[in-house]
């Protein structure tokens, strides 16, 4: 991998012997492990034992989770923060296993629309809850530093699984509780369309 750094370097037309870029390769590459170290990571070692059967049945969210991940376009980096949240079946999982979830699908090259859909999957699968719903926002900085130069741009995806899906009102209920007013009001009409117009007198 340094070696094709070094490559990259010269093509860019850089010297990558001169003394600032020596380190450059062997740098990159320590980077670039760390940021897909994702595709190494296993699901089910991370959630082992942390499953558990409780008589629970509210919702559970787990907002605000800080995450990083790679363009898998242009290899730049997009951020952001990603809400979570299921209705439990009989079993919960560990609360900082979610953000493990999150880590780890972040670390690989991605775009957001998949990355919010394989975290709900997976909670789907593994918790086998009444419904999953993931809410990602994230600034991208493809479309900020280069293409369209959008500095202030933010891009939000969901994946909304189960109840979340078929029941506007626990839709309504999760995106009040995650602050994301202008996506509660569509599941609002969505719940009751007879008083849609109510609002917007």
């Amino acid at each position: 991998m340094q070696d094709v750094i070094r490559q990259l370097l010269a093509h860019l037309g850089e010297d990558p012997a001169r003394e600032g870029l020596l380190d450059t390769p062997k740098r990159v590459e320590k980077a670039l492990k760390f940021l897909t170290s994702g595709y190494a990571a296993d699901v089910d070692s991370v959630l082992n034992n942390a499953l558990f059967s409780v008589d629970y049945n509210e919702m559970v969210i787990v907002k605000d989770i800080d995450f990083y991940s790679l363009c898998e376009h242009h290899l730049l980096p997009f951020f952001g923060r990603c809400h979570v949240a299921y209705l439990p079946q009989g079993r919960v999982i560990g609360l900082s296993k979610i953000p493990r979830l999150v880590e780890i699908f972040s670390r690989r090259l991605q775009i957001q629309e998949r990355l919010t859909s394989q975290i709900a999957d997976t909670i789907r699968e593994k918790v086998r809850p009444l419904g999953v719903a993931v809410v990602m926002e994230a600034s991208h900085l493809c479309m900020s530093m280069r293409g369209v130069e959008k500095q202030n741009s933010l891009a939000v995806t969901s994946a909304m699984l189960g109840v979340f899906r078929d029941d506007a009102r626990t839709r309504l209920e999760f995106l009040e509780l995650i602050r994301r007013p202008e996506m509660a009001e569509r599941a609002l009409k969505a719940a009751l369309p007879g008083l849609a117009c109510v609002s917007e007198g």
